[in-house]
Order: structure tokens, then sequence, then C-alpha cells
């Protein structure tokens, strides 16, 4: 689960901050590779914050990017049953409602922070 203890929808596939759903990592990559992926994304993040002028921002943001691909995060979904991505979307509004509508206030309350 992700650091905050956010709540998870029950297939894994995301879990709930801000009152939106983000996609989370691919649970078939190999310990190595999410490390190294991970290690990646951080030095990325650093790099958009510390960058000097607008063509460095770009480019960090660029690696940002290609880290969160390479953890499935971004760009194609990483499951095989067809279900379309609904990253970003409020969970209330997408297939997930139900499971949303039962969560306890508490954890809900988890999801929009």
């Amino acid at each position: 689960m992700p650091r905050k203890d956010y709540p998870e929808t029950p297939d894994g596939r995301y879990f709930v901050a801000k009152g939106r759903l983000w996609r989370k990592t691919d649970p078939r990559l190999g310990e190595s590779e999410r490390r190294a992926a991970v290690k990646d994304l951080m030095q990325a993040r650093r790099a958009v914050g510390t960058a000097e002028t607008d063509a460095a921002r770009q480019e960090a943001r660029q690696a940002v990017d290609a880290a969160k691909r390479r953890l499935g995060e971004r760009g194609p979904v990483w499951w095989e049953d067809g279900a379309p991505d609904e990253t970003r979307r409020a969970p209330w509004n997408t297939r997930y409602a139900g499971w949303w509508g039962a969560l306890d206030t508490s954890v809900k309350d988890r999801g929009n922070s």
C-alpha cells in the first residue's frame, strides 16, 4: 500500500488520493527493476525542483514521465482484461462507485486528503 495508507481499489489497480484514482505500479515488475525505476523517479523529481532553465525543467519532467511509464503508472495499462484506465477520475464516478460508497468515512477521508 502507498506510504500514506491511501485506500486501494479491490482489484489493486489504483489507490485514492486527493479524491482521485491513481494507477499503482505494475505488480509484475521484479523487485530490482521496480527499485531502479523508483530511484530514477525520485532523482527526476528532484531535478524538476532544482532546474534552473525551462529546458532543464522539461528534460527532468520527461525523465519523470519515463520512470512512471517503466513502473506502469502511465502509458498502456498493465492489466489484460480490457478495462479502461480511470486514472485521475473521482472514484464515485467510475466502476468503483459501489466500493467507494461502502467505505467507512475515515477511509474515505484518507483518500480525499
